[in-house]
């Protein structure tokens, strides 16, 4: 016998933004009568550039930035359809991306 599972990622760069978008997520699907594995925590990607501050006169001094995009994982086991109809018609903030995998 084969379970569903739809599978759940999150990603953006506020970590409050996404844990809240996980949040509602998990309430909306156990609402719905949806069994929830997670949220599990990926990697966080950080990207580093460095920028010289002038180019005409002072080439040795830098700036550095970083841009951190934060991971979350769920796993919704065996869906119903009303869990299914539940996960789409959520609104979460802008900023949080949000992919959906049957």
């Amino acid at each position: 016998m084969t379970s569903q599972k739809v599978r759940v990622k999150v990603r953006g760069f506020d970590h409050r933004l996404v844990d809240q978008a996980v949040r509602q997520i998990i309430d909306a699907v156990e609402n719905a009568g949806g069994i929830v594995v997670g949220p599990v925590p990926l990697p966080t990607r950080i990207e580093k550039f460095c920028v010289t501050r002038s180019s005409n006169i002072d080439k040795d001094s830098r700036e550095q930035f970083e841009v951190r995009t934060h991971k979350r994982l769920i796993d919704i086991q065996e869906p119903t359809s009303k869990a299914i109809d539940a996960l789409t018609q959520i609104n979460v903030a802008s900023g949080v991306e949000i992919d959906i995998k049957l």
